[in-house]
């Protein structure tokens, strides 16, 4: 593996970098998996996952839904039908097509989602309050260049709903599957 010299970082090593952002997703893993300890009861990753699709694209056709979290359609259906049965989602015919069902959030559904998505907000902000200012601009730097690199659209800012509040619907293959 050739190493590259830049006189202002030291040495380029792909292993060293990669080690270093594998050991920083077990730390956000963790950090998610805290977050959904309160749900944990109610709601698997898995459904978590769909919740988020359906809280960022509002009413969705299962076999869009299946296609966005890359899973069978009759899996979706028995996800779907968890979440209906936890008051978490709720089927309604398309007005467009009443052949056509559509998946929505309900009112708990979208409280579930703004609540995990705080709570992960909260952690991983104490933790960069522990960072010098120095570091923090160079982690800002570094994680734009390698959320770019990987083609991640930039998390929405507090209070920013945006289009991807957590990132996991719409990732580069999804995208170009559309």
């Amino acid at each position: 593996m050739a190493e590259r010299e830049d006189p202002a970082r030291g040495v380029d090593d792909v292993d060293a970098v990669t080690q270093a952002v594998l050991t920083a997703s077990r730390l956000l893993v963790a950090v998610s998996a805290r977050s959904l300890a309160q749900v944990e009861e109610r709601v698997t990753l898995p459904q978590f996952r769909m919740l988020v699709v359906l809280s960022t694209r509002g009413a969705t056709k299962l076999v869009a839904l299946a296609d966005l979290l890359q899973v069978a359609p009759s899996t979706a259906m028995r996800m779907v039908d968890r979440l209906i049965a936890a008051g978490l989602a709720d089927r309604q015919t398309n007005p467009d097509n009443r052949r056509e069902t559509l998946l929505k959030l309900t009112e708990e559904g979208r409280r579930t989602v703004a609540d995990v998505t705080a709570r992960r907000r909260s952690e991983i902000a104490a933790i960069v309050e522990r960072l010098d200012p120095h570091q923090r601009a160079a982690l800002v730097e570094a994680l734009t260049a390698f959320n770019e690199a990987g083609g991640e659209p930039l998390a929405p800012a507090p209070g920013d709903p945006g289009p991807h509040p957590l990132g996991w619907e719409d990732t580069p293959a999804v995208r170009h599957r559309e």
